[in-house]
């Protein structure tokens, strides 16, 4: 097999994929956790080894997926497919605490607990793993080749017996800039169905293995040298507050749009503040810097929608660039 890696900032070569992980004494772990925000905290591998406990399935007892197996087989996987290159350790967050307590504690009261007799676990988890020996660069941003996925217990029927699982797979890039993560349905497996470890690295390894870096990095090439003035841009805040409140048999033929109305506010409120990509002084604005914002408003989606909004907003400002000329995203831009 052979991995599109990105050597500079201007040249793209082919590299052979049978090279052996090098391995360093100074493990550095993904940077910056924020990738994800809304509602969720900062979370370790080893606490989630010792800490929390795993829920099983209620009628038979069977134990479901570990959180800490699902990233630790996405790890194994990232270093087989990109062996030779620099892993750093993954960047983890959860939200949604589900509390127990241990039964030598049932009697004790709220202020009298210690940590022993606390038991916990997240039902929802995400993790991202940056790859920065491959990256890119789009208008001045290195972009970090980052693989991961997302957990949500809320997804299983956890009082039945023991069923396949669901998880999201993810492989695509990091802005080092603002840690916005740049996901397209080409580098997204919303619905990975597995039973055992086993199926879940298969899947891993299929999703990868098949992802071509120089294809992702090119959807993104167009997008800063196409400009949308102020007029336009209000336009599709607009019509984005249209579309959320459209009946549905008028919004059918829409493309779906990807953020909610507080996520619109956000896109505005950067629209004019951002560090790195507010508008210019005549109130235009490229679509690279419009795609961010978008991906930094979705860093307030829960876990569970994190990924389906980050795909959304890929297609839907690639679409705004295809609508220069005319397709079904033209109601939104004209």
């Amino acid at each position: 097999m052979e991995l599109v890696r990105v050597n500079n900032k201007q040249q793209l070569i082919l590299k052979p994929a049978f090279i052996e992980t090098v391995e360093s004494e100074n493990v550095r772990t993904s940077s910056d956790v924020h990738f994800i925000a809304a509602n969720t905290e900062v979370i370790t591998i080893e606490d989630l080894k010792k800490k929390h406990t795993i829920p099983v399935f209620a009628k038979d007892n069977e134990t479901t997926l570990a959180h800490q197996d699902f990233i630790e087989t996405v790890q194994y996987v990232a270093g087989q497919i990109f062996s030779g290159e620099e892993i750093l350790q993954p960047a983890i967050r959860a939200s949604h605490v589900i509390k127990g307590r241990h039964p030598s504690a049932i009697h004790k009261k709220v202020n009298e607990l210690q940590e022993t007799d606390k038991l916990t676990y997240y039902e929802r988890l995400a993790f991202a793993i940056e790859i920065p020996t491959i990256y890119g660069d789009i208008s001045g941003n290195a972009l970090n080749l980052t693989v991961g996925g997302v957990r949500a217990y809320n997804l299983e029927n956890l009082y039945t017996r023991k069923t396949e699982e669901h998880f999201k797979l993810f492989i695509g890039f990091k802005n080092k800039v603002c840690c916005n993560l740049c996901v397209s349905t080409d580098g997204f497996k919303a619905e990975v169905k597995v039973r055992t470890i086993a199926e879940l690295a298969k899947a891993a390894y299929n999703l990868f293995g098949e992802f071509n870096v120089y294809r992702e990095l090119d959807k993104f090439n167009n997008l800063p040298g196409t400009i949308i003035t102020e007029s336009q841009f209000a336009q599709i805040v607009g019509r984005a507050r249209l579309y959320q409140n459209m009946p549905f048999k008028q919004r059918k033929d829409i493309p779906t749009f990807p953020l909610s109305d507080g996520q619109v506010n956000l896109v505005v409120k950067d629209y004019y503040s951002d560090k790195s990509f507010a508008k210019e002084e005549t109130g235009n604005i490229n679509l690279w810097k419009l795609y961010n914002l978008f991906t930094g408003a979705n860093k307030m989606s829960y876990i569970d929608t994190f990924l389906d909004r980050g795909v959304g907003c890929q297609q839907f400002v690639n679409g705004l660039y295809e609508a220069i000329g005319v397709n079904r995203y033209h109601w939104f831009i004209n």
